[in-house]
């Protein structure tokens, strides 16, 4: 109710406790409201103390402030991003790039030791030639050695045997010529008949010259026969030994272009990989600035929406 003058009686409100009042005083605007709590408390027999206390109104719920708009990031913290981001992709091109690298010292590794196998295999290959080669040529003069010494020894029974038949013929001569100094009569018969076997002596020692001279020369022809098959092997070794080294070295040689075409494509695919990387964080980066714009565009509007809120309380409160 209204007092005269305009000014607002002091409103009592009296909860359960019998023991606890509490005295509202109403100003004009209805948005100020100052509470009284007046307690009362029995401290003697038919005596009472009360106790007046200023406070919040009980009871009366606390408007809640309005919600503050999510914070947005800056231009620095988005820079500060965009910088780490920027770290990180260099920092993951250099360990693509050094794991390029690794491989690729691999490869080269790989390489070199192919290279020294070869080069090992060409050696020992020529060592094993070189030493098959001198066991044939020890071969060849052993067996040619052993052929000199053979025909060696059948001259010189050939010799013994010309020396056993001029020393059997000296002693036919001698015989004879004790016979015909002894056997007058028998002389020319003999004659006749040592002559006959010394013609057929002669005759021996002729076709046995004759058949050694036949197997010398027999012995020759097969010697060289022998030593041009001998060169003819060799020679068909070698010719086999540089094929076989002319097919390695073609071989080595498409290994090695095969190498550079995959070295080829996985530099290709790293470059289109940081290619696309790049034109994904130009992306990245494009939505981040405009999602900062439109977080700065939604900002604004709501410090509008809030000064137009404020100019219309304004004259409301006044």
């Amino acid at each position: 109710m209204p007092c005269p003058g305009g000014a607002s009686l002091p409103v009592i409100k009296i909860s359960n406790d019998s023991s606890t009042f509490i005295l509202l005083s109403e100003n004009d605007n209805v948005n100020s409201v100052t509470t009284t709590e007046i307690r009362c408390q029995e401290m003697s027999k038919g005596g009472l103390a009360y106790e007046v206390i200023l406070a919040e109104p009980v009871g009366v719920p606390v408007p809640r402030r309005a919600d503050s708009p999510e914070k947005t990031p800056s231009v620095e913290e988005i820079q500060e991003k965009l910088k780490a981001a920027e770290e990180r992709r260099r920092s993951l091109e250099a360990s693509k790039m050094a794991a390029i690298a690794q491989k690729m010292a691999k490869i080269e590794e790989a390489s070199r030791i192919r290279s020294e196998q070869t080069n090992n295999f060409i050696v020992a290959t020529k060592e094993a030639l070189d030493a098959k080669m001198d066991s044939h040529e020890e071969k060849r003069e052993a067996y040619i050695n052993e052929l000199r010494a053979r025909l060696k020894d059948h001259l010189e029974g050939v010799e013994k045997t010309r020396l056993t038949l001029e020393q059997q013929t000296a002693e036919v001569y001698k015989a004879i010529e004790d016979k015909m100094n002894t056997a007058a009569d028998k002389r020319d018969e003999n004659i006749k008949k040592m002559l006959e076997r010394l013609r057929e002596h002669e005759e021996q020692v002729r076709k046995v010259r004759a058949g050694n001279q036949e197997r010398f020369q027999q012995l020759e022809s097969a010697i060289q026969d022998k030593l041009q098959q001998a060169a003819d092997r060799r020679l068909q070794i070698e010719a086999e030994q540089r094929e076989k080294l002319r097919n390695y070295n073609n071989k080595l040689a498409e290994v090695r272009s095969v190498i550079t075409t995959k070295m080829e494509e996985i530099t290709k695919d790293i470059e289109v990989k940081l290619t696309t990387a790049e034109q994904n964080r130009e992306k990245e980066i494009q939505k981040k600035l405009d999602f900062v714009k439109k977080e700065e565009r939604r900002a604004e509007l709501v410090r509008q929406n809030k000064s137009a809120r404020a100019e219309s309380e304004a004259p409301t409160s006044g």
